[in-house]
């Protein structure tokens, strides 16, 4: 038995109230609370239940082989393939491609003989055959098109695939809610069965979600927390390069990341992405550096620009694009107060080219070259490149991936590496590396080589 009862949910971090209130208690969000109508469980139904307890030991003499896709990029995203009975959510804005490259996927799926089911809630079979014959996709993809939960779960049992492809959870519905397709409520329980389902029958699923404006992924935190791998689908839509970035990764590493381009076939994967965030003219003009970020297992090349001019308004501006705003903010302090760099009454812009984000500490020295560059207003010489981590007290502090960063730089023919002097005798035997100690080093680099 069951008993009904009404709470309110946040629709941004799935929080539950027993009363409406015009904020959330739990986020803070206004106007985010909606009413869900809920059963409560009967607690006497556990002891029902049929789960026994097992030694990890006995799960692990079972293990699955995972499934691997056919993008060879997307699999190292993945951690190695799909695994059976996971749970996998693509994000991303509205036309960047996320049903494109699900769609892709199905089809190479089944050119290796696993069986594909595929769902879409928003378009009809003819619609996605259209879409199959201009990526020329496989034919045997079993296809429903359904936004009913029980429809679903009734197609699994029946076709009985290896991946299961939702498109998108967020149009998914359950004839035991009450609420609209979309709602916290929906979202929520839609995921946790198909969960359950997949799970149960060792099935890979593929769920598609859609982000905010503030490109968040919509819908309750939980579903993040629920699902095995969360995955981010990023770009322009204007442009022809999309970015596939790991944030959640239970069987692999995070922030492992794939690049593509958008081909009138459909999406064809980049072989060496740091071609994308690389510019060819990176020394006619000051404010320019190249950082060496590590992303998953993958170092990474990319240009940091930086721009500093008189500010206009009391407060100067603060602009970042693909670095962390607060620790720019840090990095200013670090320049003004350890290394002499003025840029407090500027306004301050940097942005990495081909919008890549940075999430490495290694990436702080670069950052700072960059703003040194531009604060004097002069080029570094071609071949530059700088990793590192900058404490507080100005002083450069070593990373890890130390060699591989080196590789990579000199694959993109840069001959002069700058790095910590932490890492000297790891890198002891390399020529074209620079070691320094301490940021006013960059300053002096910059004045040395600016010297005729």
């Amino acid at each position: 038995m069951s008993r009904v009862r009404t709470v309110f949910v946040c629709r941004d971090c799935g929080a539950e109230s027993l009363r409406w209130e015009g904020r959330c208690p739990t986020c803070g969000e206004w106007n985010s609370l909606v009413e869900n109508v809920a059963s409560k469980p009967d607690v006497r139904a556990g002891a029902r239940g049929r789960s026994r307890v097992r030694r990890l030991g006995e799960a692990n003499g079972g293990r699955s082989r995972r499934i691997t896709t056919g993008f060879g990029d997307v699999d190292r995203v993945l951690g190695g393939g799909l695994v059976p009975g996971s749970v996998v959510l693509l994000g991303g804005a509205p036309g960047i491609g996320k049903s494109t490259l699900l769609l892709q996927l199905a089809g190479d799926l089944v050119g290796r003989g696993a069986g594909v089911l595929y769902v879409s809630g928003e378009e009809s079979a003819e619609q996605v055959a259209l879409r199959a014959d201009r990526l020329g996709t496989a034919s045997d993809v079993d296809f429903l098109a359904s936004s009913d939960l029980e429809d679903i779960v009734s197609a699994l049992h029946r076709c009985r695939p290896a991946v299961l492809c939702v498109d998108s959870i967020q149009s998914m519905s359950s004839r035991q809610m009450t609420s609209a397709p979309g709602g916290v409520a929906q979202v929520r329980e839609v995921a946790s069965a198909l969960q359950r389902e997949v799970k149960a029958a060792g099935v890979a699923c593929f769920l598609v979600g859609h982000v905010t404006k503030g490109g968040a992924l919509a819908g309750p935190r939980t579903l993040e927390h629920l699902v095995d791998v969360v995955l981010h689908f990023e770009g322009q839509r204007s442009g022809e390069h999309r970015i596939l970035r790991s944030s959640k990764n239970r069987f692999g590493r995070v922030d492992e990341m794939a690049a593509f381009r958008m081909e009138a076939g459909g999406l064809e994967p980049v072989p060496d992405p740091s071609a994308l965030f690389l510019s060819q003219e990176t020394t006619e003009t000051g404010g320019a550096a190249v950082a060496i970020p590590v992303h998953g297992s993958r170092p990474i090349l990319a240009e940091v620009q930086a721009l500093t001019t008189r500010a206009r308004f009391a407060s100067p501006q603060r602009v970042c694009t693909g670095f962390p705003g607060r620790r720019l903010a840090i990095l200013l302090a670090v320049l003004e107060k350890k290394a002499g760099v003025a840029l407090g009454e500027q306004d301050v812009f940097v942005s990495v080219v081909g919008g890549l984000r940075m999430a490495d500490p290694a990436a702080d020295l670069a950052v700072v070259a960059a703003l040194a560059s531009a604060g004097a207003d002069l080029p570094y010489p071609s071949g530059f490149a700088f990793f590192g981590e900058v404490g507080l007290g100005g002083e450069v502090r070593g990373v890890s991936h130390g060699e591989a960063r080196l590789r990579a730089a000199r694959g993109a023919r840069l001959t002069r590496i700058v790095a910590p002097a932490a890492l000297e005798r790891e890198l002891t035997g390399n020529a074209d590396v620079q070691f320094i100690r301490h940021v006013r080093e960059i300053a002096d680099l910059l004045e040395r080589e600016e010297a005729p």
